[in-house]
């Protein structure tokens, strides 16, 4: 793993003046299918920050705590514990392999000195418990110190066992397996508000889970027709509210998003509020409905907004108006023009997601050739900014890129022609609290910062 310092940066978290602090992962230009980031997240307090990967693992970041001797190491984040969270199956009754790679986490509230996390890949869902351990039991009067039983008849006399400190150790064991409720590829977890319950959604149906039960769920979401042939649209994210409990989104195929609320009915087959835009006639083609079909949502922090990711535009929407956004953020406009070649080599299909800073106040997406985007909502700003490493020197400022779409090329923009569609930045994290992103591009995990922190 490579890794290099942070600290302080120029100033300002609205001007978007962001600075290099870390890259982890291998330099190596031939990437094992395995090693690919396929999801990041920050826990509740931001000091944890969770990686999955192609292969089934998970790796676990935490943060440095403050240091005198080096003041600039408090924003750093180093490898705190690395598990296999899924292995490779195979159904047998429907002669299909089902991959390792992890498709979400999903942080639960701390509640004790224990952290606990959800990850799912595309069948099954586990409940993981990452604690610490530094001090071990010695003394004992059944086991000899290497472990093996002793003879209870050498007992001779009683002793109390002692604790003793030991090297630090971070366990991560599976306390919970949630399995055989979907049909489908799982596409979402959400944990809710009451800290209880959490929705597994995949392409046609989502699920309500208790996290202490393993064995049964209830389908509050099914969208599938009794004539498969009749299939329209499926669904693509679904999350919780982050304060009202009976209520979730989930979005489509076809660009809108439905709103349901649990205490009209069990099943919320009808939905409460239905969000979709109106189409330009004037601007349909062959592909309106594929780059329309929406690929995350996801609630503000205050509950009033929701964002939604489409191919080439990121949607803020006010939950008090359906008929459509309140803001409409152009991520890369100028592909539209590629949107051929983009069929013809998959990438049309990719799944962009999206992110929201602590206050609400920003937004953040990816786009190609490692670029991710930045929107200021208040100051109707926006930036594009790289993932890379011939800018990772520590405290080094991210210079804002530009896309030139035809004319007179400009010294410091690039050609949408040379674009590198292979480097895509699909999943972002912003830390709840503080100006710290971190953006997964292929198999490294870039994080950046605003600030000295």
């Amino acid at each position: 793993v490579a890794g290099a310092g942070g600290g302080g940066c120029p100033a300002g978290g609205n001007d978007f003046q962001w600075c290099f602090s870390q890259v982890k992962g291998a330099i190596d230009e031939d990437v094992a299918e395995a090693d690919i980031i396929s999801t990041v997240e920050f826990n509740y307090s931001g000091d944890l920050l969770a990686t999955g990967d192609k292969g089934g693992r998970v790796v676990i970041f935490q943060r440095e705590q403050e240091n005198k001797s080096r003041p600039h190491s408090r924003g750093e984040y180093n490898v705190y514990s690395t598990f296999q969270s899924h292995e490779p199956e195979f159904d047998y009754l429907k002669s299909l392999e089902i991959e390792e790679k992890i498709n979400k986490i999903r942080w639960l509230p701390q509640q004790n000195a224990a952290h606990f996390l959800l990850s799912t890949n595309d069948k099954t869902i586990k409940l993981w418990k990452i604690s610490e351990r530094d001090k071990r039991a010695e003394g004992y009067n059944l086991k000899d110190e290497d472990g093996r039983l002793r003879d209870p008849f050498r007992v001779t006399a009683l002793r109390v066992p002692i604790l003793k400190p030991m090297d630090l150790m971070v366990e991560a064991s599976p306390r919970r397996i949630f399995a055989n409720a979907h049909t489908y590829h799982i596409n979402s977890i959400s944990v809710n508000s009451d800290h209880e319950t959490y929705l597994s959604a995949d392409d046609l149906r989502i699920n309500l889970w208790h996290l202490e039960i393993t064995d049964r769920s209830f389908n509050i979401v099914d969208i599938k027709p009794a004539n498969m042939e009749e299939l329209t649209e499926v669904i693509t994210a679904a999350e919780f509210h982050p304060h009202q409990c009976n209520v979730l989104v989930y979005s489509s195929s076809k660009g809108t998003v439905r709103l349901c609320d649990m205490r009209s009915s069990a099943l919320c087959d009808r939905h409460s509020k239905f969000f979709e835009e109106p189409e330009d006639p004037s601007s349909r083609s062959f592909f309106s409905e594929i780059i329309s079909s929406i690929s995350d949502v996801k609630f503000s922090h205050s509950g009033r907004y929701m964002m939604t990711r489409d191919y080439l535009s990121v949607k803020v929407w006010d939950l008090n108006m359906e008929s459509r956004p309140v803001e409409t953020h152009q991520v890369h406009e100028y592909l539209r023009s590629k949107l051929c070649s983009l069929y013809e080599n998959d990438c049309i299909f990719d799944k962009f997601e999206c992110c929201w800073n602590g206050s609400d106040s920003a937004i953040m997406t990816g786009s190609y050739n490692n670029f991710f985007r930045m929107f200021d909502r208040n100051a109707r700003r926006d930036v594009t900014l790289e993932a890379s490493r011939e800018n990772s020197k520590p405290r080094a400022s991210l210079k804002p890129r530009k896309v030139c779409t035809g004319g007179k090329r400009k010294k410091d923009e690039i050609s949408v022609d040379s674009l590198d569609f292979n480097k895509k930045i699909l999943h972002t994290a912003w830390h709840p609290l503080e100006n710290i992103i971190a953006v997964a591009a292929t198999n490294n995990l870039y994080i950046f910062q605003d600030k000295i922190n």
